[in-house]
């Protein structure tokens, strides 16, 4: 059984939460959109890792299910917050390019990072090929429920808020029955490789956790609004789409505690918890975030938010979805895997620079 001792420790990261008070100086002052953008951002990374450390903490002390709506509600708040004041401010391309953005970083980057930084240390690495596959398959039921409006709006051109409506609906449903497989009817099949063999060092107890983590979300509200309001000219003066930017920047500064999480599971020869922190990410996106800005979008924006996207973004996602379901098909991993999945990920980067 996994002991749990309580022992702060100083992790690289805390260095962003200086960014913090920075960026509500740079706020009020009214300085530059770049150099406000650069200090937000950098402050969210901050906070995106106090709260995946305090809701971790607290997920440890509760129930499977509970843990995994904990996960699932605090697991991708930044990005949630980012959309919600983006579609505000009419900002609707660059929700749907993060919405893109993030599945295919968590599943190219995260994954290819984590593969590296295992495969430096490990000629070859195992992973629990049940959990993956699950995991891959659910992604791609996800891309085919994010691809239909789009496919049905190329054909027909009609308005797809309804569809849209329906598939978040679906997407959602097919989230809740994931989690009763994993946490309930099967989980017998993952718990062995989720069980930490060493001791676990929480930072805090339960009690300040809870604190940590009402504090962060309440921070992260304000500075996803600052975030947001820096984007219109930062674009205007870079020259950067809103899709580009949300695809790559937007996707990019909310997962890096994700992505330095998961490589250090990936040195410990955990790559099963690496990978299903990457997937489990990218779901929680595709089946989680999305149907809720589908259902509450008409709050921010005339008609709500609908799941047509570009021919890029659609192929991206589908690319990915592939590359994602063939990545759990041997349950063995290497270095080089890692560096093809980062090159795919460039790729798709560059090709959205160029757009």
């Amino acid at each position: 059984m996994t002991k749990h001792k309580n022992q702060w420790h100083f992790h690289f990261l805390d260095i962003f939460l200086l960014f913090a008070p920075v960026s509500i100086i740079f706020y009020f002052l009214h300085v530059g959109a770049l150099a406000s953008f650069l200090v937000t951002a950098a402050s969210l990374v901050g906070i995106a890792h106090l709260m995946a450390e305090s809701t971790g903490i607290i997920a440890r002390k509760v129930s499977n299910t509970i843990s995994a709506l904990i996960n699932a509600t605090f697991g991708n708040a930044i990005e949630l917050f980012i959309a919600i004041f983006s579609l505000r401010a009419g900002l609707v391309n660059l929700v749907k390019a993060s919405i893109t953005g993030s599945i295919i970083l968590n599943v190219l980057l995260l994954i290819g990072f984590s593969m590296i930084a295992g495969g430096l240390k490990y000629k070859e690495q195992k992973f629990n090929k049940e959990s993956a596959g699950l995991s891959s398959t659910m992604l791609i039921v996800a891309v085919v429920g994010l691809g239909m409006p789009s496919i049905y709006n190329l054909s027909v051109g009609s308005p797809t808020r309804p569809m849209s409506l329906v598939v978040s609906i679906i997407l959602g449903v097919v989230y809740l029955l994931s989690l009763i497989y994993t946490l309930v009817t099967h989980k017998h099949l993952f718990v062995v490789e989720r069980q930490a063999p060493e001791e676990v060092h929480d930072r805090w107890p339960e009690s300040a956790a809870i604190t940590v983590l009402l504090i962060a979300t309440i921070l992260a509200t304000f500075e996803s609004s600052f975030l947001v309001k820096t984007i219109e000219p930062l674009i205007s003066q870079s020259g950067f789409t809103e899709a580009f930017m949300g695809l790559v920047f937007v996707a990019l500064l909310t997962n890096i505690p994700e992505i330095s999480t998961a490589m250090a599971f990936a040195r410990k020869n955990n790559m099963t918890l690496s990978l299903e922190i990457g997937m489990s990410s990218a779901l929680q996106i595709a089946l989680f975030v999305v149907p809720v800005l589908v259902l509450i979008s008409p709050l921010f924006i005339g008609g709500g938010l609908d799941l047509v996207f570009t021919p890029f973004e659609l192929v991206a996602v589908v690319v990915t979805g592939m590359i994602a379901n063939y990545i759990g098909s041997d349950g063995i991993c290497h270095w080089v895997e890692g560096a093809q999945l980062i090159a795919v990920y460039l790729l798709i980067a560059t090709a959205f620079y160029f757009l």
